[in-house]
């Protein structure tokens, strides 16, 4: 039987911790790109502002994704 050490089970909560970390902002760009095809389907005229704000909502929610990467590093 092997003896495993608390670094090992510290990495592997780590990774869990990302996992789950990486959900939130997956959900957030699934709404957040569905919601702008939509309004875009109703309203074609808009179509060129609402990708404008869809992508500056893009990089607020992929770095809430690279915040809970970075954390898992800070916190080993």
């Amino acid at each position: 039987m092997d003896i495993i050490t608390l670094a090992e089970v510290s990495g592997n909560l780590n990774a869990i911790g990302y996992g789950l970390a990486a959900i939130g902002p997956g959900i957030g760009l699934g709404i957040l790109i569905g919601k702008t095809i939509e309004s875009t389907a109703r309203q074609p005229e808009m179509g060129g502002r609402l990708q404008t704000l869809m992508f500056l909502g893009l990089a607020f929610v992929e770095i809430l994704a690279l915040l809970g990467l970075v954390a898992g590093f800070l916190f080993q």
